[in-house]
């Protein structure tokens, strides 16, 4: 399933998005277009609601959504999700 999140902003960013939703039940595998601004993940589509959940938790909401509108706080999460992604060196 394709996602399309905000907030995404580099390499830091996508190595915590795909370690965060590797721990989502029933997540086999994610890639992340930084580019693009979108997720693909290996999941059942059962467990849509629950990647979402993550990724809004995470500070990277589906775009559009009732997250998404409320950015300002999704924003600071992201940035902190990016700095820990790029510290982790992935």
């Amino acid at each position: 399933m394709k996602i399309e999140v905000e907030n995404i902003k580099c390499g830091g960013c996508a190595s915590s998005i795909r370690k965060g939703l590797m721990q989502v039940e029933g997540v086999t595998g994610a890639e992340v277009d930084v580019e693009g601004g979108a997720v693909e993940v290996e999941a059942p589509d059962s467990a849509r609601e629950a990647v979402a959940a993550k990724l809004a938790s995470m500070g990277y909401p589906e775009t559009g959504s009732v997250s998404g509108l409320r950015s300002a706080s999704a924003k600071a999460k992201s940035f902190a999700s990016c700095a820990v992604g790029r510290m982790s060196g992935d």
